[in-house]
């Protein structure tokens, strides 16, 4: 876990907020106190399925089924647990295509149906991921919707740096009584607006082909999680 600020701070590092002052007609000192943090993520999440066709709604299902059926022995395969396993999606719709009709003019004729089987994966081993892609796609996977990468716990995570938002409210009040040569006081308010959450889960999307065995597995780079905190803070001067 690491903290950030424009000061070198040694150990824990705060962002510095401005502007701040020193209200004299209400005896007050009144800060913002920031910080962030960047945290590796614990869990990779991704949506692999597959797209079929057939002549009839049942045969299109069915297909899209099987190949949705070697998605998930795919992920227990590798040790994922039953609860980090879902299905996200399934779909059916008719399908058609453009012809020409026998008065020159294009139309439209029903072309069979299509199927659609997603299924969501959480993975704890993220180093794995790479690997359950390409699984999945020698075992009829056609889709990869997105991935992402979060946190188990992201309320400890908000937590600590809304902690250290307020530790850094504090040094700024002391630095501002210092320098205007009063003594600071007992916290007045402390006031915390909505957290400006920032996590890069690095989505994206993609379709690919089922490719044989022995290639490469996908690269994947999980990066971090940033988490931001900000507290309003009034502190009484003492004289």
């Amino acid at each position: 876990m690491r903290f950030f600020s424009a000061l070198a701070v040694p150990v824990l590092l705060l962002t510095v907020a401005a502007p701040a002052m020193a209200d004299d007609e209400t005896g007050r000192i009144r800060v913002i106190g920031r910080a962030s943090q960047e945290v590796a993520p614990d869990f990779a999440s991704v949506e692999i399925g597959v797209e079929t066709g057939g002549a009839t709604p049942a045969a299109a299902l069915d297909s899209a089924s099987q190949a949705a059926k070697g998605i998930v022995a795919s992920a227990r395969e590798m040790g994922v647990a039953e609860a980090d396993i879902g299905t996200s999606s399934i779909t059916l719709q008719p399908r058609t295509k453009t012809v020409r009709q026998p008065d020159g003019t294009m139309g439209e004729r029903d072309d069979g149906y299509t199927a659609g089987n997603r299924v969501r994966v959480r993975l704890a081993e993220m180093g794995k991921l790479g690997e359950l892609m390409r699984r999945t796609l020698e075992s009829g996977a056609n889709r990869i919707q997105g991935i992402s990468f979060g946190l188990r716990d992201p309320a400890a995570a908000e937590a600590a740096v809304q902690v250290a938002a307020v530790k850094d409210a504090r040094a700024q009040a002391e630095r501002i009584a210092e320098a205007t040569g009063v003594k600071l006081g007992t916290v007045v308010s402390i006031e915390s607006p909505p957290r400006a959450e920032s996590p890069r889960p690095m989505p994206y999307g993609m379709a690919m082909k089922a490719a044989p065995r022995g290639r490469t597995a996908v690269p994947v780079v999980a990066g971090s999680i940033e988490t931001s905190a900000e507290v309003d803070a009034v502190f009484a001067i003492s004289r």
